[in-house]
């Protein structure tokens, strides 16, 4: 019988999904983020929550316990280092589950798990401005900018644009001179 069994057991052994939490425990750590099934996802959110909190506390004795959780010295080290830095003033929710959609071969409900403050995507909308106004009539603020910038001139460009409409100048009479050319040719015969 199943009474008074909330976790979802994802139709494996103890082992198994203990295992299973482990590696992708490790993974979610070292990638910040993984694809898996829904079920999977939200077994798995319960599975490391708890190990990133006590990443907090950097001891030696939290570090042993969260080994042997994960059975991984790196991802280990990457929590300790790099993830308890970025986590240390969130009081929990460290992680986010995404639904995706479903699977072709399957049809089974996919997810991305991730890391919540390693969205660079959604860590810049946070930080977007609202705008102070809406419309404005007339343009009143561009002239008001064009009106109160000053004007300066400088004497280089006026000989560089002087030079370059003498050399257009030089050209064109020589696309003149081609047609009289051939009108004298004309003439000749």
């Amino acid at each position: 019988m199943r009474h008074r069994k909330s976790f979802n057991h994802l139709g494996r052994t103890s082992s198994h999904r203990k295992a299973m939490l482990s590696n992708m425990a490790a993974s979610l750590i070292l990638h910040k983020r993984i694809t898996t099934t829904v079920a999977k996802a939200k077994a798995l959110r319960g599975y490391v929550e708890p190990l990133i909190t006590k990443s907090k506390d950097d001891t030696t004795h939290s570090r042993r316990i969260v080994f042997s959780y994960l059975n991984d010295k790196y991802a280990v080290t990457e929590l300790f280092r790099n993830i308890s830095g970025k986590i240390a003033d969130r009081p929990g929710g460290y992680t986010r589950v995404i639904k995706l959609g479903k699977r072709l071969g399957d049809n089974a409900e996919m997810a991305m798990i991730e890391l919540v403050d390693y969205n660079e995507l959604l860590l810049k909308d946070t930080t977007k401005k609202a705008k102070s106004t809406r419309r404005r009539r007339g343009g009143g603020k561009k002239k008001a900018v064009e009106a109160t910038a000053p004007v300066v001139e400088t004497p280089v460009d006026d000989v560089v644009e002087e030079a370059v409409v003498e050399d257009v100048v030089e050209e064109k009479p020589t696309v003149e001179d081609e047609p009289k050319k051939k009108e004298d040719k004309k003439e000749e015969k």
